[in-house]
């Protein structure tokens, strides 16, 4: 284990709670007030049953990091509500629930190469690629001569998921999306 101060925690990070279970940080936000203590809330989920649990500490505070090995994997197929992936180096496969993959599971696509962060030998987290390319399937008419406008409107993509695009993006339109939080990031260039 390594012991790091709750300032250094990212998102993804595995640590070990005071409890001795295992927890993925979801969110870390370090808040530094004018006077009084800096803090770090870190919002993170346990890995034995999902629940979440949002904790304040001093920034200053060690936390337990556990060891994961980082394995790169590849997206095979969804079975039942779990997702079956293959270690790229050893073809041995790995099912993951869904509860795992979360947020992310409309993002997965076939032959999709992931990250799989493994703690004695079972998989306890995952890595999607931070950008996504998709076609927009729905949304509503462009409107002639908004090409450099700030407004944005409501589109949907190929694979179901809503999101806001520039008021120049049309049906068919192949736009890159941020995995993290399912924002428009820009314009497929392929």
């Amino acid at each position: 284990m390594a012991v790091e101060i709750a300032a250094d925690i990212r998102r993804g990070n595995i640590i070990e709670y005071t409890d001795g279970q295992l927890y993925v940080v979801l969110k870390a936000e370090s808040f530094r007030p004018g006077k009084g203590t800096p803090t770090t809330t870190i919002e993170m989920r346990r890995i034995s049953d999902g629940i979440k649990v949002v904790n304040t500490f001093k920034t200053s505070e060690k936390l337990e990091k556990a060891f994961v090995e980082e394995v790169e994997h590849t997206y095979l197929y969804p079975e039942g509500d779990n997702f079956v992936f293959m270690n790229s180096a050893n073809f041995e496969q790995v099912t993951v629930s869904g509860a795992m993959v979360g947020d992310g599971a409309p993002y997965l696509q076939e032959n999709m190469p992931v990250t799989l962060q493994m703690f004695n030998g079972e998989a306890v987290s995952i890595s999607l690629p931070a950008r996504f390319t998709a076609e927009i399937v729905e949304t509503e008419p462009v409107v002639k001569g908004q090409t450099a406008s700030g407004s944005y409107k409501p589109a949907i993509l190929e694979n179901g998921v809503r999101i806001m695009v520039p008021a120049h993006i049309g049906v068919g339109t192949r736009v890159v999306i941020n995995t993290e939080d399912g924002t428009y990031l820009e314009r497929a260039k392929d």
